[in-house]
């Protein structure tokens, strides 16, 4: 592969299916570098003692898009020698133990990707609008029966 074949990208995508690890994964994969990282955020079964059937996340898209770029360029900026970013949100429902988020960095070191990997996380929980219906968020908790929904005020 030439050196120009393999110019830095960011890849960001907000769908309603199931998130898929390998595909993300190889989306960052380069010859020029050493480390791919990783982080998978998944919906657990609790909640504050409170058992929980699945999560569902809404987003505004377009803001969501923009701000996830900004975080990509922020991190360009912070860790020059990251080759690529990849940012994968679902939205919709998302059952126990499947992943709302993955997040990918590749660079030629490991020191690199895994800082900017947890950048990327902190920051998108921190500025993106995707919003995760709970109770922290004024939205519906799922919980099992019998109580089947709960509006949190």
């Amino acid at each position: 592969m030439e050196e120009n074949e393999d110019v830095p990208k960011d890849f960001i995508k907000l769908k309603s299916e199931k998130l898929s690890v390998d595909e993300v994964s190889e989306l960052v994969v380069s010859p020029y570098c050493g480390a791919v990282s990783l982080f998978i955020g998944t919906t657990r079964n609790n909640f504050e003692g409170k058992k929980v059937i699945h999560l569902e996340y809404e987003a505004y898209t377009s803001m969501a898009e923009t701000e996830i770029k900004k975080i990509c360029r922020d991190v360009r900026q912070k860790w020059p020698s990251v080759k690529h970013i990849a940012v994968h949100h679902r939205l919709g429902v998302v059952p126990i133990t499947e992943a709302s988020v993955i997040i990918a960095v590749s660079s030629p070191h490991r020191a690199e990707s895994l800082e900017a990997v947890m950048y990327c996380i902190n920051t998108l929980k921190a500025s993106v609008p995707i919003w995760k219906k709970g109770p922290h968020w004024n939205m519906h908790l799922v919980l099992e029966p019998p109580v089947q929904e709960v509006l949190l005020e």
